[in-house]
């Protein structure tokens, strides 16, 4: 579904690498098995992985759709071939389909847009669309409406506030956003919180286009005709099919009316290419957009809200349940078959889905032929291996999500540990996740190689680290930066949402990983189109799938070291020191907006915006807000203090004293931390969004797949809720100090008390 992990990879932020890992000891009790991890590497081909993928993206793989259901049998029969026990669980899930789309400008002339992009010279399914389902996004409202159009920029709500002061109102009007910034469906949510009647969201070349590359097929870059589709559900909500909120879709499941189902808009919307919004956009009047607003259409951009351009805009949608067929995949645990190491993929895309999902799918398939390779020789895991192909992800996490919510109980007792991947591409290794697995996967980076230049791939991220700050390209985060200096374990990054590690970790406490090679390809421009194709991927994604065996052997590996390990391989003092960070920037947050509100209001009360607007094209001073108080936060940060000392007694606790542990005294602390995850939840999950209960990650209800850390605090002062940032504050530093408690019984079972 998600193009998160390759913004963030870009970004430096979370970007994983270290130059001493080749040096570095294994993390506390990790049993690594050279030789194991040699013969699973022996076992990963990248031909297969592309015999599998042009398979697998001949024909359009929609939810509900043949092929979709044909590449879940093909799947399950792989599972099988590779000796795991393996079998399709069906869930009933909302999905709807167009039946009919229509988008035309009826003044100042009458134009028809939209419709089915065009085939490409050399890419042979980018024709095979007979099956395929026009451009549309999913759970967007039913509706036939016309109105003047109002270019909102990229339609968060900052951009609401500048369009306030130039006096333009949205009410009763059709909306035209570009993706980019914050999550595809808070672009119709946030214009129908203002009263538009309707939205359209167009890819800017700037952002995916000829700004970037050449377009498509002469480059990888998304073509004038291309249309991202995607879900607009409220995902901020809650994931998964709107209709069972918090129950598995199963036939019995007891299920909402469409018009109470909370996460399904009341507008209508559809996306649309480029090529087709220039014909809108280079008509709007209305004052010209501010520099933030200006992408790379050869036009002026301006805001409309004045008349100028009208559009129709329709949609009518087919509104039954679909079938959705998860495989699941297992090999039993030999000493704990009750604790279960998960890991997933989707299968299911918006087309043909070479690149999202399929590249991290075929990596998946390679993973399980080289682990039932070695099971056949006579391996066996001590924890049983759970292997997962999602389907009915790309309309919002549904796969994932209802297998969660029908599993729950059982999850919550064994799982150990969810590691995801979403698509995979050329260039570095990138990580989010649950903070105590971050040596792990630090260790991991050491020893896989970089299938182009031969160094680790850790040691190759961390030269991209400090070139790309040398260069001053984008944001480089200051800790990722020191950390690549200095040869240290560089930090991972939070996980938000959009992807399938969402139910695992928000809802059910269960640690996860997102894992994924990056910032190389290309497939950002053809990001959920007809051109997301085989042939595209092999030519400008990943060549050779060279980094699809990459992938295969760095998440292989950490799949055996948590399946096989004696002593735990977490280390929690990196937990805590992440949790620290956040704080620190929750106050830094807070201390900012004060400092900010002051000086607004100052402006506001010197009449300084009035004498500084350009009288010939007026624009009005800023809101008045109330004004940031200091937040309750001492109880968060003796929370916080604790679970530093705690986290460190602990560490040193098993690293001084854990090659000594008894089997009795071994299984007793596997059991009292694989659950320990499960304490950082508040079952009365957030403000307005019970479903997340995690109070150290959770996606924003403004950024959808970015992350929000602390997010009970830091949201409510960045709302003003302010009432609620001393409420969670209370909330956090209760689930921080039962996850110190927990690490401290787990010091006395390695003391011996």
């Amino acid at each position: 579904m998600t193009k998160f992990g390759w913004l963030l990879a870009g970004a430096g932020a979370l970007a994983l690498t270290s130059a001493a890992f080749g040096q570095s000891a294994p993390a506390p009790g990790q049993t690594t098995d050279r030789a194991r991890e040699a013969a699973f590497d022996a076992g990963v081909s990248s031909a297969d992985q592309m015999a599998w993928m042009k398979e697998m993206a001949s024909a359009p793989n929609h939810v509900g759709s043949p092929h979709d259901k044909a590449n879940a049998e093909f799947i399950l029969a792989k599972f099988k071939e590779f000796g795991w026990d393996a079998h399709i669980e069906t869930f009933n899930v909302l999905y709807p389909t167009p039946i009919s789309t229509l988008v035309e400008m009826v003044s100042p002339e009458k134009i028809v847009l939209g419709g089915q992009e065009s085939a490409v010279a050399g890419d042979d399914t980018s024709g095979n669309t007979a099956a395929a389902l026009p451009p549309y996004v999913a759970f967007q409202g039913d509706g036939d409406v016309t109105g003047d159009l109002v270019y909102v920029n990229y339609g968060m709500p900052d951009d609401y506030k500048a369009l306030a002061r130039r006096g333009i109102d949205v009410k009763g009007k059709i909306v035209i956003a570009r993706y980019g910034v914050g999550w595809r469906g808070l672009k119709p949510k946030l214009a129908q919180d203002h009263g538009a009647i309707g939205c359209i969201i167009y890819s800017d070349p700037e952002d995916d286009g000829y700004g970037q590359n050449d377009p498509y097929p002469v480059g990888g870059a998304r073509p004038p005709a291309g249309i991202q589709r995607g879900s607009v559900a409220d995902m901020p909500l809650y994931p998964g099919d709107p209709l069972t909120p918090g129950v598995g879709a199963t036939a019995k499941a007891k299920r909402l009316k469409r018009e109470d189902a909370k996460t399904i808009l009341k507008i209508p919307v559809l996306p649309i290419s480029y090529g087709d919004a220039t014909k809108l956009l280079q008509r709007l009047g209305g004052p010209v957009a501010p520099s933030g607003w200006r992408g790379a259409l050869p036009i002026t951009y301006k805001m409309g809200g004045k008349g100028g351009v009208s559009v129709h805009l329709a949609v009518k949608s087919e509104w039954s349940l679909k079938p959705a067929y998860d495989v699941v995949a297992k090999l039993p645990g030999a000493e704990f078959p009750d604790q279960w190491v998960l890991r997933g993929n989707h299968h299911d895309a918006w087309v043909f889905g070479a690149s999202d999902p399929l590249s991290g799918n075929v990596a998946m398939l390679s993973e399980a032929k080289a682990l039932g390779a070695l099971h056949r020789q006579g391996w066996r895991p001590k924890r049983t291996i759970v292997y997962l192909s999602w389907d009915a992800e790309e309309p919002m996490l549904l796969g994932s999500t209802e297998w969660a919510e029908t599993h729950a109980d059982e999850l919550k007792k064994k799982a150990a540990i969810y590691i995801n991947t979403d698509g995979n591409g050329r260039g570095f290794l990138y990580a989010q996740g649950s903070h105590p697995f971050q040596h792990l996967v630090n260790s991991v980076a050491a020893d896989v190689a970089d299938p182009e230049t031969g160094a680790s791939v850790a040691d190759r991220m961390r030269a991209d680290i400090r070139v790309r700050a040398y260069d001053k390209r984008g944001k480089v985060d200051d800790d990722a930066l020191k950390a690549a200096e200095k040869g240290s374990d560089v930090p991972i990054g939070p996980l938000g949402s959009g992807s399938d590690y969402s139910a695992y970790l928000q809802h059910l406490g269960i640690p996860s990983l997102n894992i994924g090679f990056g910032g190389e390809e290309e497939s950002d421009g053809v990001y959920h189109s007809i051109y997301d194709s085989y042939h595209h991927f092999t030519t400008f994604d990943d060549p050779g799938l060279k980094y699809g065996a990459a992938l295969s052997k760095t998440v292989g590996r950490v799949v055996l070291r948590i399946a096989d390990a004696d002593l735990p391989v977490t280390r929690y003092g990196d937990f805590a020191d992440t949790v620290a960070t956040y704080l620190t920037e929750v106050k830094k947050l807070a201390a900012d907006r004060r400092e900010e509100d002051r000086k607004r209001e100052k402006l506001i009360e010197d009449g300084a915006f009035r004498l500084a607007s350009d009288p010939l094209k007026p624009v009005g001073p800023a809101a008045v807000e109330p004004l940031t108080p200091h937040a309750e936060l001492a109880v968060l940060e003796d929370a916080v203090d604790e679970l530093k000392i705690a986290a460190t007694r602990f560490d040193k606790a098993l690293a001084d004293r854990g090659a000594t542990l008894d089997a009795s005294r071994r299984v007793k602390l596997s059991t009292q931390l694989r659950d320990i995850d499960q304490l950082l939840l508040d079952e009365r999950g957030l403000p307005d969004r019970p479903w997340y209960r995690h109070l150290i990650y959770a996606p924003g209800r403004f950024t959808g797949y970015g992350a929000k850390t602390l997010p009970g605090v830091r949201e409510a002062i960045e709302e003003r809720r302010f009432a609620d940032a001393d409420e969670y504050a209370r909330r956090t530093a209760k689930v921080l100090r039962d996850y110190s408690a927990r690490l401290e019984a787990a010091r006395a079972t390695v003391e011996g008390r």
